[in-house]
């Protein structure tokens, strides 16, 4: 398990990181979501030792991390890492060697990938004649060559086209079941909320969500839609509910307790004729924006 555990890091006055604690369990994918300036790659880069918590500590397997469990981790950077005249199959095997993998395995590997991720062709090509995008391939390839403990991945899925983001996601599947804990940033809160056992929220520097996808669901506000064979203007004037959203004869509202949503549905059945009647489930777009307002 990597634990994350109430790490701080100030620049000047501004602290860019808060107190931040979360883990990511063994076999796990866990989402790190956030604005632009939350803190996500300060926390990062503190998990990886590029930058050092001003307070905090970080944890592997119960224990202080070391440089060397480090230097087993997987990283990808939100920055692309790689050497732009550089042939792309020499990047990799470079890299791949630094991570202590033998030239020969680190070549086979490399190849595989490539060929995985389309771009068998262009193994030659340096890395500036690739697109945006296979640039892209190439930096998740060099993150899992060198046979990852954990892998810490920032916004890896951007710039990638759909069949790219399938195959990005079956090859983090593959890795967490061997037992291999993940970390990934994205603004792609449909791709977290698909992929993710879990999901720290950040703002502003702070936790201020985390939790499985259904229990920040849970966590989030009690609201119905009821859908009236008349107009549903009266839901208004009904005491302890707030309407949320009204639209001719269906209205969203928030009902300070059960028994309110009740009262709703009692009023309801005396007017007319009763349609829909449900408890409405926020998306994971809708819990962000709630907890980050």
């Amino acid at each position: 398990m990597l634990d994350v555990n109430g790490i701080t890091r100030t620049y000047g006055e501004h602290r860019a990181v808060d107190n931040v604690t979360f883990d990511v369990p063994e076999g796990h994918m866990v989402g790190f979501v956030g604005a632009n300036g939350a803190g996500k790659t300060t926390t990062m880069r503190m998990i990886m030792g590029v930058l050092a918590p001003d307070d905090g500590q970080v944890f592997w397997q119960g224990e202080p991390i070391t440089p060397a469990a480090r230097a087993r981790f997987g990283y990808m950077p939100e920055e692309r890492g790689l050497y732009p005249k550089q042939p792309v199959l020499d990047q990799l095997v470079f890299l791949a060697r630094l991570h202590g993998v033998d030239a020969g395995a680190a070549k086979a590997r490399a190849t595989d990938l490539l060929e995985r991720f389309g771009l068998g062709e262009r193994t030659s090509e340096k890395v500036e004649k690739l697109s945006l995008g296979n640039q892209q391939r190439a930096q998740i390839i060099a993150s899992v060559l060198g046979d990852p403990l954990a892998l810490i991945l920032d916004e890896p899925f951007s710039g990638l086209d759909p069949a790219a983001v399938d195959q990005m996601s079956e090859l983090l599947r593959e890795h967490t079941a061997r037992g291999v804990p993940v970390l990934f940033s994205s603004h792609q809160l449909d791709l977290v909320d698909r992929l993710c056992d879990s999901i720290v929220v950040l703002h502003q520097g702070k936790v201020v969500a985390r939790g499985t996808s259904r229990e920040l669901r849970q966590a989030g506000p009690l609201r119905y839609r009821v859908v009236l064979g008349g107009d549903a203007g009266w839901v208004r004037a009904v005491s302890d509910v707030e309407v949320i959203d009204l639209d001719g004869n269906t209205a969203i509202f928030q009902p300070g307790d059960e028994q309110s949503a009740q009262r709703v549905l009692a009023e309801a059945v005396q007017r007319g004729t009763v349609s829909d009647f449900s408890p409405v489930i926020p998306t994971l777009s809708e819990i962000y924006r709630e907890v980050s307002a």
